[in-house]
């Protein structure tokens, strides 16, 4: 299972970088990132993970990844250029932005993206028909993730599509609590899967799933190039004097003062 994984992880960021290469625009990876899962999810599936804990799996899995794909290209839509990352890299790359856009870009998030899978492909094909309190308490975690995120994602994407905020940084509903309350959704959603596949033998190795996916949120691709961004904008640092920068936390007293 994982080499077939692997395999077809290969063949679909590969198809994405293609049709990326002539749209001139990688930011189209962010919307095969949630679509590659579902993908993987349904391979589980055609292996034989058919019992109905595992069909519950796959619909977590289709429920956080069809959402995020959908979401990400209506914002790439509204957005109407590369996302700053992606161009800051092509430019950086220069004459040889394809081909290093082919590895750091697709590959590298096609590794990533397997790793994270691990969950569904080491839980698919074992011989579990009955839940256990792992489910409960995987599927209530995944839930509330999925619910912080999409909520987070719909107060963003309010935000921008009203011009008077334009230029500004989004200070209230869940992002008055936490500077990037999309990504703490998206980390519990990954928290749950991996504690619902629990209930599946031999999937214990699945914990690189979560902690791979928070510390690339935290460490590497979310907060910090996002961060970094803002970093000399008055208004998002007296923000972030007051504001958790990941898990949602009361806002300090200065700025209820």
């Amino acid at each position: 299972m994982l080499l077939l994984a692997a395999i077809v992880v290969f063949a679909y960021m590969s198809f994405w970088f293609v049709i990326a290469v002539m749209a001139k625009d990688n930011g189209l990876a962010d919307v095969a990132w949630g679509l590659g899962f579902v993908l993987l999810a349904l391979v589980g599936l055609l292996k034989g993970g058919t019992n109905d804990v595992y069909l519950t799996l796959v619909a977590m899995v289709l429920l956080w990844g069809i959402r995020l794909a959908v979401y990400l290209h209506f914002r790439n839509r509204l957005r109407k250029t590369e996302d700053f990352r992606y161009r800051g890299w092509r430019e950086q790359w220069g004459k040889n932005w394809v081909w290093v856009t082919f590895w750091q870009v697709f590959m590298l998030q096609g590794f990533f993206m397997w790793i994270i899978a691990l969950p569904i492909l080491l839980s698919a094909e074992q011989p579990v028909t009955r839940w256990s309190s792992w489910g409960m308490v995987g599927l209530t975690v995944f839930l509330l993730g999925w619910i912080v995120e999409s909520l987070a994602d719909l107060q963003m994407l309010q935000f921008k599509q009203n011009p008077i905020n334009q230029g500004k940084i989004i200070t209230t509903g869940l992002w008055k609590y936490s500077r990037h309350p999309n990504y703490f959704g998206e980390s519990l959603c990954w928290w749950g899967i991996f504690c619902f596949s629990l209930q599946f033998p031999h999937t214990i190795w699945g914990i690189a799933s979560p902690i791979v996916l928070t510390w690339l949120l935290t460490r590497v691709s979310g907060v910090p190039l996002l961060e970094a961004k803002y970093r000399n904008n008055p208004e998002f640092q007296d923000y972030a004097r007051r504001t958790s920068v990941f898990i949602p936390w009361p806002p300090t007293k200065k700025e209820e003062t």
